[in-house]
């Protein structure tokens, strides 16, 4: 009996060290994807905000006209989590369906988590080594603004320091705020 014992408990030791080695392929809930997507904004905002999946599925209804998602809707499969005021999502819009944008007040968004590698100069660049100059920011907000004059003091450089302007020679461009200052890559 002592050998079945230490036999069961050898059989279950490796069982367990075999399901803590295997892969965890298990959905992401929607919880997760609140709670990270909470971490985009400061929790004045994020507490009220209406939470949307990356597909535009609502996840929670908010009251205060944030919307905030668990990664960046425009990047299939993102994990960046954005905070969105009314402009922006105005200007998301415009950006997923190849429609126009404009505004007549300042709109702002939220990337307190940072944001996904890319090119400063071209939205559509996807290639690293194509000689533009890329950027992985980290806490930032993003700024929409009435028109490009408002903002004509700003460099289009993200290591100048300060603001600076993203994608400025197409009509996706907009204001970049960092919250920490950004080393240039090597």
């Amino acid at each position: 009996m002592f050998r079945m014992n230490q036999f069961t408990m050898k059989s279950a030791l490796l069982a367990a060290v075999a399901s803590v080695m295997a892969p965890a392929v298990q959905a992401e809930t929607t919880a997760d994807k609140i709670a990270r997507a909470m971490t985009a904004a400061p929790t004045n905002i994020s507490e009220q905000a209406t939470f949307r999946d990356l597909d535009g599925t609502l996840l929670q209804e908010g009251t205060n006209g944030w919307v905030c998602f668990p990664g960046v809707p425009l990047i299939p499969d993102d994990t960046h989590p954005m905070c969105n005021d009314a402009v922006w999502m105005a200007w998301m819009d415009a950006v997923s369906t190849g429609g126009d944008f404009s505004t007549d007040v300042v709109g702002v968004s939220y990337m307190l988590a940072g944001d996904a590698m890319v090119n400063n100069d071209n939205p559509m660049a996807t290639d690293q080594n194509d000689g533009g100059m890329w950027i992985e920011e980290g806490p930032h907000l993003m700024l929409l603004f009435p028109s490009k004059e408002m903002v004509a003091n700003l460099s289009n450089d993200p290591y100048a320091g300060g603001p600076y302007i993203m994608w400025g020679d197409t009509p996706l461009w907009h204001v970049m705020a960092p919250i920490e200052a950004q080393d240039p890559m090597n």
